[in-house]
Order: structure tokens, then sequence, then C-alpha cells
């Protein structure tokens, strides 16, 4: 089993930059797969950020290339997600993800989900 717990969203201004963070606990989190998803409101979730634990590969959005930053740190197990130059469309509900490998930006490919947390970006 798997826990996840996501922090830091809030409310920021186009421009703005913000971390999220993923606190990770549970079983053989060294060999996951872990990503960031979105929900906005009125779509469907989608993709942001993937990595692999151990190896530290990582793949993006085309929405979030340039612009965020996906990292593990390894001694306090979380997973952050920097995000720069938030724009009104990256307001959404922010999921953390865990899996196991390959390296996926399907939803299917991850077993466990935390609640979530909201930024709202204001133009």
């Amino acid at each position: 089993q798997v826990q996840l717990v996501e922090s830091g969203g809030g409310l920021v201004q186009a421009g703005d930059s913000l971390k999220l963070s993923c606190a990770v606990s549970g079983r053989a989190i060294s060999s996951a797969l872990m990503g960031w998803f979105r929900r906005a409101p009125g779509k469907e979730r989608e993709f942001v950020a993937g990595i692999l634990w151990a190896f530290g590969i990582t793949s993006y959005a085309d929405s979030a290339k340039g612009r965020f930053t996906i990292s593990r740190d390894n001694p306090n197990n979380t997973v952050d997600l920097q995000m720069n130059s938030l724009k009104p469309e990256d307001t959404a509900v922010y999921y953390c993800a865990a899996g196991r490998p390959p390296l996926s930006r399907r939803s299917a490919a991850y077993d466990y989900w935390g609640q979530g947390t909201q930024v709202i970006v204001s133009s």
C-alpha cells in the first residue's frame, strides 16, 4: 500500500510560481513511477509530469515543458512539482499518483492517488 498526501496549492497571479509537494509513504517507493495529473473545471484529468524514482528520468506534457519541473527528494520521500510562469489555464486540482515502471502518461498506469490540491491562477 502507498499513501500520497499533496500540499502547496493556493491562489496565485498569472506569472507567479508555486511548488506542490507530495509526501509518499508505503512499500517499494524506490522502484515507483510517480506522476502529477490535473483536472480543470469541466475537463478530463490530464497528465502533467512523471518521474521514475530510481533513475530520475522525467516526462512532461507539452503544456508543462519549460515551465514545470518534477523532482524527487529521497531523504524526505517527497515528489515535488515546481511550477513557474503560471497561466490562468493552469487552474485545476492537482493530483499526485504512484504506479509501476515504465514511465507512462496514462492514468491507468498509476495505482494510487492522492486527494488533490487546488491551484487557482488569476489573470
